[in-house]
């Protein structure tokens, strides 16, 4: 009977640990996402004068390729470019809108993000 508790203690531990790192692997890719796509708003090469400011569709490409990096696939209508303020310091939002798969044994589900460039 301990034994058997032991097994089935050991076998719910494995699996609570499957399951928190594929949620953790999820969360941290949409956290450092946000955090790049706030970098890439602050438009620095452009404030210091070292770059021409990046188009809209500029914009929306390297945040598709930084999502790539963190394993995430986005497609052009899911991530959002927004300008306001004057037209020589525009203040610049990015926001990223998509679906992340977890795959467990028993269960698989979907995890919702929302990553932005808002503070």
């Amino acid at each position: 009977m301990g034994k058997a508790i032991l097994i089935l203690g050991l076998a719910v531990l494995a699996l609570a640990i499957v399951a928190g790192w594929q949620i953790g692997s999820c969360e941290l890719g949409s956290f450092e996402l946000r955090e790049e796509m706030r970098d890439l708003a602050a438009q620095n090469p452009y404030r210091i004068g070292l770059a021409p400011p990046k188009s809209d569709e500029e914009l929306r490409n390297d945040v598709i390729g930084l999502a790539k990096r963190h394993a995430i696939q986005l497609e052009p209508q899911q991530v959002t470019v927004g300008r306001t303020g004057p037209i020589d310091e525009p203040v610049i939002y990015l926001a990223a809108d998509y679906n992340a798969r977890v795959k467990l044994p028993w269960i698989s589900f979907t995890l919702h993000f929302n990553p932005s460039s808002a503070r």
